[in-house]
């Protein structure tokens, strides 16, 4: 059976540099990657919002301060359609040789009804998925962290320096099939 882990941790905690840490050594061994990172926007070291982007290459606009109207976490207004544009591809059809990474489960990305069947779809496909999420309660991270074959894997600061050789570990001995 594929591996589902999941990355618990608060906010700040390093979630986002464990998993492309993570992503890093993966593609040393080349394995194929697909998902995205979810990284935080600064203007005058204050942060006005998130983006997306995706192992392909791609980036887009999360949400942002400027953003008005629904659906908004915090004071950040979510650009629902251009999450689902950029990260509802990288959950469809995996490759079976790769390992699917999603930074992360969060508000923002749990705001897209979308997102949410897609990812319940992969975590039935054989595919082994890492995806990050937050320590707050939510009825679908919730749903997933009680999964028999989902482990929960919590980061913090004792942990987080070696955790993506932990992870890749776990992952087994996946790498790029000979052409």
């Amino acid at each position: 059976m594929a591996a589902r882990l999941l990355i618990e941790a608060r906010p700040g905690a390093g979630k986002t540099t464990a998993i492309g840490h993570l992503a890093d050594r993966l593609r040393e061994r080349g394995v194929p990657l697909s998902g995205f990172l979810t990284r935080e926007l600064r203007e005058h070291r204050r942060r006005v919002g998130f983006e997306i982007e995706t192992f392909a290459g791609e980036r887009g606009l999360l949400a942002h301060v400027d953003i008005k109207g629904s659906p908004r976490v915090s004071r950040y207004g979510v650009d629902i359609e251009e999450f689902e544009r950029l990260a509802l591809p990288q959950l469809d059809a995996p490759s079976s040789e790769g390992v699917v990474l999603i930074d992360e489960l969060g508000k923002m990305e749990l705001a897209s009804e979308r997102f949410r069947e897609a990812v319940l779809a992969l975590m039935q496909a054989p595919v082994p998925v890492v995806a990050t999420v937050h320590t707050a309660r939510h009825p679908f991270t919730d749903s997933l962290k009680r999964r028999k074959d989902v482990s929960i894997v919590r980061l913090n600061a004792a942990n987080r320096d070696g955790l993506p050789a932990e992870l890749a570990g776990r992952l087994g001995n996946l790498r790029r099939r000979p052409g």
